[in-house]
């Protein structure tokens, strides 16, 4: 039964794939084919086919079996494959409606969430559509946000541009709040001061499960702090660990998904630590 729900999802994110819109020619130039924004002001929903119902150009509507199916199909698949970045990205995307409600709410109710929300920025390259400069934020002063941000991705080898535009979602404005957590995933791992193992990825996805009560990061913490080697483990649960840090960090901190990081690249990142009352994370061996 697992092999086929991860078959037959695969099959409509297939699907989902080879159906996108063709670019409009603003962004052609700039971004691989079938990879346009997930919200796109110059796209007029008047002039769509007679029929079609999609409401942004990378938009794929799914009827209610439809997302069940890709739900529960993209759930067992993260289960068996959690490297599967397309499965885990269906899932957020047919389980986080509620949730993206709620945050979206939470971003209307403060003044620079309201910016963030009417402006519409992408955390992607100019050359991937964004208006990130990478040289410019290596050429940042040591400890600033940018270059701490500008760091990370050189550490890792990941790029801005890498992570997958939403299309799931069905109302505009919750797609781009799904489009705008993703894309400050590695930003909250810059603050939390995490890696990209397992154990700094639980610690990251348990601060996003309270930030945004997502069900992907809910699931994805618990699941993933099963997977933690021994060591990881100890340092993980000991007190003063990192399950307690995530925790507590989580809860208390500040919405970063309201943080307008485009406009703060130069900050120094403790004091964007302190506006958004992140703790510095423990120093455990």
């Amino acid at each position: 039964l697992s092999r086929r729900l991860f078959a037959q999802s695969g099959r409509l994110l297939s699907l989902a794939a080879s159906q996108r819109r063709p670019m409009t020619s603003s962004n052609a130039s700039s971004q691989e084919p079938g990879d346009t924004l997930a919200i796109d002001d110059d796209f007029d929903p008047d002039l769509l086919p007679l029929g079609d119902i999609r409401r942004y150009p990378n938009h794929r509507p799914l009827d209610c079996g439809q997302r069940a199916f890709l739900a529960v199909g993209s759930g067992v698949a993260c289960l068996a494959a959690p490297w599967r970045d397309d499965m885990i990205s269906a899932f957020g995307e047919t389980t986080g409606e509620w949730a993206l409600r709620r945050l979206r709410d939470d971003m209307l109710a403060n003044e620079e969430g309201r910016r963030i929300l009417a402006e519409r920025p992408r955390i992607r390259t100019v050359e991937g559509g964004g208006s990130i400069d990478l040289e410019a934020l290596r050429r940042l002063p040591e400890g600033s946000l940018g270059r701490a941000y500008a760091d990370f991705l050189d550490r890792y080898g990941y790029s801005p541009d890498h992570r997958r535009t939403v299309c799931f979602v069905d109302d505009p404005e919750l797609a781009y709040v799904m489009q705008r957590y993703r894309e400050i995933h590695d930003l909250n791992h810059v603050l939390l001061g995490q890696g990209t193992d397992f154990l700094g990825e639980v610690v990251v996805k348990w601060f996003e499960a309270f930030q945004t009560g997502l069900p992907m990061c809910v699931t994805g913490a618990f699941l993933g702090s099963l997977r933690l080697r021994p060591k990881q483990t100890r340092r993980y649960l000991q007190e003063g660990g990192y399950l307690a840090y995530a925790l507590r960090t989580g809860s208390d901190a500040d919405l970063t998904i309201n943080y307008y990081f485009e406009r703060n690249w130069h900050q120094p990142l403790a004091e964007v630590r302190q506006q958004l009352r992140i703790e510095e994370p423990p120093n455990l061996k």
